[in-house]
């Protein structure tokens, strides 16, 4: 995380106290040393600690909300934020990393294993032209103890054969299937809903909570290869995209 930038440099003086400020507070709150909701010491009190001017203070203090490590509440101070978790739009992440960046215990529970003749349905999920056998797996991804995202796959058995065998007790499908098929191309779609009462009940939130759908298609040598939809609390989750310009 860089939290110091090109145009934050002033003087000489000036940058070494921000860079202190910043990395001091920051390794506070990394550490676990300042838990979420703990208040940060107000402006006038780092001011008078660090012997700075109040306007070098505050510039740290604005840097560390941009980077998301503390909430700044108008008359009453600012304090270290509840952690989000953060998954980048465009990649093919693992849940359990997501989970570990949060300093939380991961663990994984299957909840539903099918193996079945592909539906319409199934078929629109995954491109198939034409019916063939598929794998349809629900899981469910804890973050400590409580549950982070709830996971509904279907498997294309036709381009993945040896899935068949595999139970998924022990292992997620993503991080099964990203070890051993390798896929050309991804369709990401990102969408919100309130939670039914079959969600609700997994994610262990009321009914009609709002939830983010991620939902991705992924592609091996023009073959589909598997579907899945990831359902997130939506006050736990944020996603994150960067690009950069197109040529032509």
């Amino acid at each position: 995380m860089t939290l110091v930038e090109p145009d934050d440099v002033d003087s000489g003086e000036s940058l070494s106290l921000h860079q202190r400020i910043l990395s001091d507070i920051s390794e506070k709150i990394l550490s676990g040393a300042w838990p979420p909701g703990y208040r940060i010491p107000f402006e006038h009190e780092l001011t008078a600690e660090y012997s700075c001017s109040r306007m070098t203070v505050n510039k740290a203090l604005s840097q560390l909300a941009k980077a998301g490590l503390i909430e700044r509440r108008r008359r009453s101070g600012s304090f270290v934020r509840q952690p989000q978790s953060q998954a980048a739009v465009l990649e093919l992440h693992d849940i359990r990393i997501e989970v570990e960046a949060l300093g939380l215990p991961y663990r994984y529970e299957r909840l539903e294993r099918l193996k079945r003749r592909s539906s319409a349905e199934d078929r629109a999920l995954l491109g198939l032209s034409a019916s063939g056998p598929v794998l349809a797996l629900e899981s469910l991804h804890f973050a400590g103890e409580r549950p982070f995202a709830l996971e509904q796959r279907l498997i294309n058995l036709s381009a993945v054969a040896e899935a068949a065998d595999e139970e998924f007790l022990n292992i997620a499908p993503g991080p099964w299937l990203i070890g051993r098929v390798p896929w050309s191309e991804a369709e990401h779609r990102i969408r919100a809903m309130a939670a039914d009462d079959t969600i609700a009940d997994a994610l262990d939130i009321e009914a009609g909570a709002p939830c983010l759908v991620v939902e991705r298609r992924t592609w091996s040598a023009e073959h589909p290869v598997t579907h899945v939809r990831f359902i997130y609390p939506a006050e736990s989750h944020t996603l994150v995209a960067r690009f950069t310009p197109s040529q032509g």
